[in-house]
């Protein structure tokens, strides 16, 4: 595995990465809507080529490695969403791509990896550490190890649709975002879009139970999901704990984050399906639930980010039936 010089990430980064992203893939958009009689806007990262933000990290990732470090390859850990973006960035380069998986993993998740020609390593996730068995392959491929969040280019990638942001609501003469909404994880999005707009609140959103993020900046200090953390429909956003890097941006920009519910993200889901015609998964409706139960402020200028569509088509059968008796 390359030696990585220590690096934080910067926002002359997220732009940098704006730029490179611009390149490749047309903005995302930004769509309106009215919730709680307020107006917002929807940042639909649900329509990206791998159905997901995580392409833009990726991207930015892999596109600044050297040519040698391209010839190793590169390794990654991830149960669907980073997983496809590092297999669709690591494949227009032309580089091999191995990823660490759950076993239980969505099964469409799992298809659309191999589908972009990455290798798959599957563990159990209660059983197995994946940061261990990651690390372990990238030292004997030589390979780039590309975190999921804690890695100053893919927090600068995922940033890059905070720029996008900004563009599209300047050219509908809307004022300056105020708040962004954000579904959150390890931390990678959120700590990204705080380093895009400086002057936008930024609240990430994770699951009840899988809170690490909000506990964390609650304590004033990383702290993990208490123990024997519920099942959650949320996969993507199955995060133990926050990482430093992440964290140094995070407490200094975002005062609090909001947890919801799974009934919650399943109005969500319902929701951007009936009104936008979007198909988000669980992880990537997080954020609407919030703005949609009423957790989150909606005044002035409110972005909330839908940030991923990989969802099995029976889960989501069974959520829209649901909504319907």
């Amino acid at each position: 595995m390359i030696d990585q010089e220590p690096r934080t990430p910067t926002r002359d980064g997220v732009l940098e990465a704006s730029r490179k992203v611009a390149e490749i893939l047309p903005p995302t958009p930004l769509l309106p809507m009215t919730i709680n009689g307020q107006q917002v806007w929807i940042k639909a990262e649900c329509l990206q080529p791998v159905g997901a933000f995580k392409i833009r990290g990726a991207w930015h990732r892999l596109s600044a490695l050297g040519e040698e470090e391209r010839t190793a390859g590169v390794v990654a850990v991830s149960s669907g969403n980073h997983a496809q973006g590092v297999a669709w960035a690591a494949h227009r380069l032309g580089m091999a791509a191995t990823i660490v998986m759950p076993a239980d993993a969505p099964p469409i998740k799992l298809a659309r990896t191999r589908e972009l020609g990455a290798e798959i390593v599957t563990y159990d996730r209660l059983k197995e550490n994946r940061e261990e068995i990651a690390q372990a392959i990238a030292e004997e491929k030589g390979a780039t190890y590309c975190h999921a969040f804690a890695d100053p280019w893919v927090i600068e990638g995922q940033g890059s649709a905070g720029i996008e942001i900004a563009e599209q609501l300047a050219a509908r003469g809307a004022p300056p975002v105020d708040r962004i909404i954000a579904c959150c994880g390890g931390g990678g999005l959120t700590a990204g879009l705080a380093l895009a707009c400086p002057d936008a609140a930024v609240v990430p959103v994770e699951p009840e139970g899988w809170d690490d993020v909000c506990r964390s900046l609650e304590a004033g200090e990383i702290c993990r999901v208490a123990d024997n953390p519920p099942t959650t429909q949320c996969d993507s956003l199955q995060t133990l704990a926050t990482s430093p890097l992440n964290f140094a941006v995070l407490r200094e920009r975002c005062p609090f984050g909001l947890r919801v519910s799974e009934a919650e993200v399943q109005d969500a889901q319902r929701l951007a399906f009936d009104r936008l015609r979007l198909v988000l998964e669980p992880g990537g409706a997080v954020a609407l639930a919030a703005a949609l139960s009423g957790k989150a402020s909606l005044d002035g200028t409110t972005v909330v980010m839908a940030t991923g569509g990989n969802v099995d088509p029976g889960q989501f059968a069974r959520v829209l039936e649901a909504g319907a008796r």
